[in-house]
């Protein structure tokens, strides 16, 4: 099984390390979200600064964004939570998808969250958490059509973004035109102006640019993902599967790392995590439900050999 790169994870090509390039911009720090971070509690924790947690974050909502010096967005609610529960103080940053794999690698932040895909090679330079949801393949379509399958793709004209990883999966789908953007604007507005059948986005982002623009028309479907032998057969499909996304940290904060995977697997118990999914759009039977192979990935890599990923 080849790794999976970031797929809300954008470049591709980009699985080597990230260096420290790409200057982090302070957010507001006092004025975060989060916990108070003056109890003893936050001493447990190998953070940069006591009682205080440094997030890397980039503006991509509906996951993560920062406003008024507050965390918004699905991953920042998820990560909000946490550090309240472990008595840390937030302290947001915002920078660009870069930025913030060579802010957690340098160790100049204590973690970055927002649709980080967890890969072999990413975990040699850094620590990830449990999952704390899965993505599941959407696409967004012309209204009133409907496509199900890899198959059903063929001979269609087939959007995403320049560097996404779903460039490689269309143009392996035979017959089908692919059509790259340098952002995903201009997938909506050919999604809307029909001249794209099918556009292959974050799904949530999808759901929520479905909410801010009716009038484009555009309807949010999810694609059964293909068997393990269309995969063998074509190795690109892939990336039409689900991916394992993660909170990403430096080596140096193990005892970190634990206890936000700690937190993570007792919002998936509580139900906590599903109403968040919920509220940001997505269906926690998608989200929070991990493929039969994703175990595998991580056993005996970073996981003990007993490892299961936690499912709602």
């Amino acid at each position: 099984m080849s790794i999976r790169v970031r797929l809300r994870g954008r470049w591709a090509a980009s699985v080597a390390v990230v260096t420290a390039a790409g200057v982090l911009a302070a957010g507001c720090g006092s004025g975060g979200s989060g916990g108070g971070g003056t109890g003893k509690t936050a001493a447990r924790y190998d953070t940069i600064d006591p009682g205080v947690l440094k997030v890397a974050v980039e503006a991509y909502m509906p996951y993560t964004a920062l406003r008024g010096g507050k965390l918004v967005g699905l991953d920042s609610d998820i990560i909000d939570a946490i550090a309240k529960k472990l008595d840390l103080k937030v302290e947001p940053q915002l920078t660009d998808f870069n930025g913030m794999l060579g802010g957690v690698q340098s160790r100049r932040v204590d973690i970055t969250v927002g649709g980080v895909a967890w890969s072999k090679e990413r975990q040699e330079q850094g620590l990830f958490t449990d999952p704390p949801y899965y993505s599941p393949p959407a696409m967004g379509v012309q209204s009133g059509k409907t496509y199900s399958t890899v198959d059903n793709l063929q001979g269609l004209r087939l959007g995403t973004v320049t560097g996404y990883v779903w460039v490689k999966s269309i143009k392996a789908v035979p017959k089908a035109k692919l059509s790259a953007y340098p952002n995903a604007t201009g997938v909506f507005d050919d999604l809307g102006s029909g001249r794209l059948d099918v556009g292959f986005l974050d799904p949530l982002l999808l759901i929520y640019q479905q909410k801010q623009r009716p009038d484009q028309k555009i309807q949010t479907q999810y694609l059964t993902p293909p068997t393990d032998q269309q995969v063998k057969q074509h190795p690109a499909y892939e990336f039409f599967r689900p991916y394992m996304t993660s909170f990403y940290l430096p080596k140096q904060e193990p005892k970190l790392e634990k206890a936000i995977s700690a937190q993570i697997r007792a919002m998936y118990t509580s139900g906590e995590m599903a109403k968040l999914i919920t509220k940001w759009g997505g269906d926690p039977a998608k989200f929070l439900s991990p493929s039969e192979w994703m175990a595998g990935m991580r056993r005996g890599v970073d996981r003990p050999a007993d490892w299961v990923p936690p499912s709602a």
